[in-house]
């Protein structure tokens, strides 16, 4: 969830050492912190400010230092400004199981600071990166899709997942339009707008797909290895699995 600048002049924000959502505020209990003024006219989300005001702040938490950038209409009107940018930078991290390998744990967080920033476009890329690196270490190699008959590319990855029932028809279904499209508009076609709304609902699913293979590893491990898309190993219900080099027909 982005900042939001309170009628108080406080913000309220993820602290990222509170690990929580709490209130950046304005002030101590004696006195107002500081805050340096930039007039000036402009324009900010097509609305018109007479000056920025930089505002210091603080965790009412754990006392993290904070800085707010507000777009006022008059240094007079804190109250009716609108904020920019705000420091710390904090993601919104979505709950994800513990067992998932390092590699495809860190690019979806890499993808959260990228929503947290605002950065849209970078998101859903890495979003898109992380759903084909999850498919490829579980098995839906190259070599598999070849050994299938089908084309080495995300799409036949998703279709696979679903075939073999690791992944529901809807969940199958939400990776193709809202994950693999949105990637695929930023990689590979013409440049465009990707709104936050497409980015927060690639961000939801991918989470549900990392559930799907990792919050029962077992269960779906055994599925795996029934369809020849692993090899099981000693070490494979709590680290990464090894894909076969000669899959099954599903």
């Amino acid at each position: 969830m982005k900042p939001e600048f309170t009628r108080e002049g406080n913000i309220a924000a993820n602290c990222p050492d509170c690990g929580a959502r709490t209130t950046f505020e304005n002030r101590t209990s004696d006195e107002y912190l500081s805050e340096v003024e930039q007039p000036g006219g402009h324009y900010f989300q097509d609305t018109y400010y007479q000056c920025v005001v930089y505002l210091l702040l603080r965790c009412a938490g754990c006392g993290r230092g904070g800085v707010a950038e507000i777009h006022c209409i008059s240094s007079n009107l804190l109250t009716t400004g609108e904020i920019g940018e705000f420091y710390p930078i904090s993601a919104a991290n979505l709950t994800i199981p513990e067992n998932i390998p390092t590699g495809i744990k860190a690019e979806y967080r890499e993808a959260e600071k990228c929503i947290s920033f605002g950065a849209w476009r970078a998101a859903s890329a890495l979003l898109r990166s992380t759903l084909e690196k999850t498919l490829v270490e579980n098995g839906y190699t190259d070599t598999v899709l070849t050994a299938v008959g089908k084309r080495k590319n995300l799409y036949e990855r998703i279709q696979l997942a679903g075939v073999d029932g690791v992944i529901t028809a809807s969940r199958q279904q939400r990776a193709q339009e809202d994950i693999r499209v949105l990637g695929n508009d930023v990689l590979h076609e013409e440049w465009r707008d990707v709104t936050e709304e497409e980015v927060l609902m690639s961000h939801k699913y991918v989470q549900r797909i990392l559930e799907d293979f990792y919050d029962d590893r077992p269960t779906v491990e055994s599925v795996l290895v029934s369809k020849g898309r692993i090899i099981p190993t000693p070490a494979a219900s709590t680290t990464s699995t090894t894909p076969t080099a000669t899959p099954s027909t599903p």
